[in-house]
């Protein structure tokens, strides 16, 4: 596809600045927080066991990405044990298959770490992510979070 490759980075205070002005077009800002938005919601529930970096593309920053990482069983209110709880590739960088290589990248780390499913959820609407997440292999669970469908990717059947 051409596509420089991308690579996740931890969220500096040489970057932060660079990585917080990352921004999704207007008609998609309904469905992810900012950056800015998403590091508070970390900072403010440690009990989700955030876990986030930044996306680049060689030495620019093109996104983020946010998930609850291995929280343990029976926590109240949080999905998981991994959650999917932000994705943001700058309106910049869109159609570039950024967005499918973090999800590669983020599936073999939880991979490692001996998670077999990934959640995530979507609010529904003009625009939404499903078809980029159906594409990706998630499927419907019939569940709903706070109004948001849930999706499952199980990570058994990917290559």
């Amino acid at each position: 596809m051409g596509t420089t490759e991308v690579r996740l980075r931890e969220i500096t205070e040489e970057n932060r600045d660079a990585v917080c002005a990352l921004r999704v077009r207007p008609d998609q800002e309904q469905f992810v927080a900012s950056v800015t938005q998403s590091l508070a919601d970390a900072a403010e529930n440690p009990e989700d066991e955030p876990w986030y970096r930044a996306v680049y593309a060689g030495d620019e920053p093109v996104g983020f990405v946010m998930l609850s990482w291995n929280v343990p069983p029976g926590r109240p209110g949080v999905l998981g044990p991994y959650f999917l709880w932000r994705l943001l590739i700058d309106h910049r960088h869109q159609r570039r298959g950024y967005g499918e290589q973090v999800l590669r990248l983020v599936v073999a780390l939880i991979r490692a770490d001996g998670g077999t499913e990934l959640l995530t959820s979507y609010q529904p609407g003009e625009g939404e992510p499903w078809p980029f997440y159906r594409r990706f292999g998630f499927e419907l669970t019939g569940e709903v979070d706070e109004g948001e469908l849930v999706l499952r990717l199980p990570l058994g059947q990917m290559a």
